[in-house]
């Protein structure tokens, strides 16, 4: 019974990733945005990515007031000095130099894009991690759908980049789990807030909206502050889309096993909801894309087996349609049934870390002081 249900789900699962795919908008570039617009991009200890990420935005094209502000966030490596040198070459670069730890009730990244908030002139608002790559076009074709659909907020998810194995694993449900399970066209018809799904590796936002919704303040302690930040905008009537942003950026997000082991540690026990919220969607998981797989390897009756390699393959459907959609690799998607365990183990590490109060990044306690 639990292997005919798991494969009923992922069947029903890939069947609802083939109709989302049709359904999710695309951001595409055309005439010159007429409003200034700022970019802003949070940076700590990124010495070795901001550049390429800064030199990605100043090559961006139609955004004719365009201003790029960089936080350097208390850096401990040379992030200040590389920033510094790109802002002597371009005068569009603004460079913040923060030194101070994030205040009572706050956590490091609402903090750093609040500040570059209360700097940024634009009309639009684009917030862009220091570890991603923006396509020419990106901030053009971002800002005139937001504008031509008249949303509060656009959440591109962009493609990830994944090279080690772990990466290769993980990475990939970083955008398969939106364009999967999450119902697009619903979310476009509605305001409501459990439908919110957002990266914060890319944000665009209609700058009077953000402050009206209290900006990153109101999302100051929260671990996943992107995902907040869309939730408390659409319980407000704002409207916020999540699509495909594949062709508009790319990040490597973790270099390496070990960073997606804290990457992930991080964030995971707070991004369902609690324990309650967390034991059901890793529990939705396994039963969907572990189960039906297991029982192919290992069930003596022909008949589970049958069905257990039915759920595999709905699985591995769901994932192929997305790969292909966003770039990513197809192969990878054959370990669907891995990457959902992995994903489990990592939901695991993250509550362990957090119970006993040591999950920290880059240097910083994941808990608000």
């Amino acid at each position: 019974m639990a292997v005919a249900a798991g494969s009923m789900l992922a069947t029903a699962v890939a069947v609802h990733t083939a109709v989302n795919l049709r359904r999710v908008p695309t951001a595409r570039s055309g005439a010159p945005v007429p409003e200034p617009v700022s970019v802003l991009v949070p940076a700590r200890d990124e010495e070795d990515r901001v550049e390429a990420t800064v030199r990605s935005l100043l090559a961006q094209t139609g955004v004719p007031d365009l201003e790029i502000i960089v936080l350097d966030d208390a850096s401990t490596d040379r992030t200040g000095a590389v920033i510094a040198r790109l802002a002597g070459e371009d005068q569009r670069v603004v460079v913040l130099h923060g030194v101070d730890e994030p205040p009572r009730g706050w956590l490091g990244k609402p903090w750093a894009c609040s500040r570059l908030a209360d700097q940024a002139r634009g009309r639009a608002l684009v917030f862009v991690d220091a570890d991603v790559l923006l396509a020419p076009d990106a901030v053009n074709a971002s800002v005139r759908l937001l504008r031509a659909e008249d949303l509060a907020l656009l959440a591109p998810y962009p493609r990830q980049v994944a090279r080690s194995w772990l990466e290769r694993l993980v990475q990939p449900l970083v955008t398969w789990s939106p364009l999967a399970l999450l119902p697009l066209g619903w979310q476009r018809r509605s305001s409501r807030p459990s439908l919110s799904a957002a990266n914060g590796q890319l944000l665009v936002l209609d700058a009077a909206a953000y402050r009206a919704a209290g900006g990153h303040a109101a999302v100051r302690d929260r671990v996943v502050e992107d995902v907040a930040l869309m939730t408390t905008m659409r319980r407000m009537g704002f409207r916020a889309w999540t699509i495909d942003g594949s062709g508009l950026a790319t990040c490597r997000m973790y270099d390496g096993p070990s960073a997606v082991v804290d990457g992930y540690a991080k964030s995971l026990w707070s991004a369902f909801g609690g324990p309650a919220g967390s034991a059901a969607v890793t529990g939705a998981l396994v039963l969907g894309f572990v189960v039906p797989a297991a029982a192919a390897l290992a069930s003596g009756d022909r008949r589970t087996r049958v069905l257990g390699v039915v759920g595999y393959a709905a699985g591995v459907a769901s994932r192929t349609l997305v790969s292909r959609r966003t770039g990513e690799s197809s192969t990878d998607a054959l370990a669907h049934p891995a990457s959902v365990v992995a994903f489990v183990a990592l939901s695991g590490v993250s509550w362990w870390r957090h119970l006993r109060g040591t999950a920290q990044w880059k240097g910083r306690p994941v808990i608000a002081a």
